[in-house]
């Protein structure tokens, strides 16, 4: 049975949503819950019911939002720090926290390691497109320097996130870039180009409407831009909702059509809500961390620990493994 470590304290609302997202978890997936934090708050909001299958891992302390993220590395009482642990020393097979992401990747890259071959992890994000299906972007902020070498190791990860956990067959694969052309883009990317050419799925550079027009299934690009790329596309979601609701509050005749279209509004808010992804996969590392939103919900960490499970039974990170050396058979 795949067993999910849980920082039980490091979100912005303290464990109840958390320890709710578990419960929840618990209703429609067969696994081990093992949450770390204060037994004494975690307890209480535990049912009865549920009480004999969770582990509870006690730690105090927590890194706040406000800490370094290298402060993680000497903390080794905390709550990330325990669960972490928990999957370097093989008893639990992946990690969800909705706490300090820089602590999370930190502690996730030195204490578990990186798969043979993969120079950085790369954070993962997925963007909801006009096709309905997701479209996988990394990275989006784990990195904020990339090489060309790094570019093409993301670009293989993202390939077989796509195809072993999201089940896309055959899975396009681009480089964004500020035009299609081959000749397009920085010197960084112009070499990740010449690098991918010939690797199976790549379709060469994409721009930043092919991330939502569904024509490309996984988008490439050095973390400091694909963080601005995330950052932009939760403004303008944000943005957009509010127009709504406003058109809607100063018009009857667009309340009475929102009334109508309440379905409508409902699937919308579905395909751009942060919860029902749940979290960023950190993928390239020896082993499974899920790195949440720190404001998520109980939906949201539900849907957190949803991912990690499918990214511990599907294999990924052997698939990775073996793609890592087909390609660099084939450059040899």
């Amino acid at each position: 049975m795949v067993r999910i470590a849980v920082d039980a304290m490091g979100g912005d609302f303290g464990p109840e949503p958390i320890v709710k997202g578990c419960v929840l978890a618990l209703k429609k997936k067969l696994f081990t819950p093992i949450l770390i934090g204060k037994k004494s708050e975690i307890l209480p909001l535990l049912p009865k019911s549920y009480r004999d299958k969770i582990l509870i891992v006690e730690a105090d302390d927590v890194i706040s939002m406000n800490d370094a993220a290298t402060d993680a590395i000497k903390r080794k009482e905390s709550t990330i720090y325990k669960a972490i642990d928990l999957v370097k020393n093989g008893e639990a097979d992946g990690v969800v926290s909705a706490g300090h992401s820089g602590a999370t990747m930190t502690l996730a890259t030195l204490r578990l390691g990186r798969l043979k071959g993969i120079s950085r992890p790369a954070l993962i994000t997925f963007m909801p497109t006009v096709k309905g299906r997701r479209s996988v972007v990394l990275d989006v902020g784990a990195n904020v320097d990339s090489k060309p070498e790094h570019l093409v190791q993301f670009a293989i990860m993202g390939g077989c996130y796509a195809e072993n956990v999201m089940g896309y067959n055959n899975p396009s694969i681009g480089l964004l870039a500020n035009g299609e052309e081959d000749s397009k883009g920085n010197e960084v990317t112009k070499e990740a180009h010449r690098l991918l050419k010939n690797y199976e799925g790549f379709i060469g550079n994409v721009e930043g409407g092919d991330i939502f027009n569904g024509s490309c299934d996984v988008i490439t690009c050095d973390g400091f831009i694909g963080n601005l790329v995330l950052k932009t596309s939760e403004g303008v979601a944000s943005t957009i909702s509010y127009f709504i609701k406003d058109y809607i509050r100063k018009s009857p005749v667009a309340i009475t059509g929102a009334l109508l279209m309440r379905k409508v509004f409902k699937l919308l808010k579905k395909e751009i809500d942060y919860a029902e992804v749940g979290g960023a996969p950190l993928i390239g590392i020896k082993g499974c961390a899920i790195v949440s939103h720190g404001k998520s919900n109980a939906k949201a960490i539900e849907n957190a620990i949803y991912q990690a499970i499918s990214y511990v039974d599907t294999g990924v990170n052997e698939h990775i493994l073996e793609k890592l050396q087909e390609y660099n058979q084939k450059e040899i």
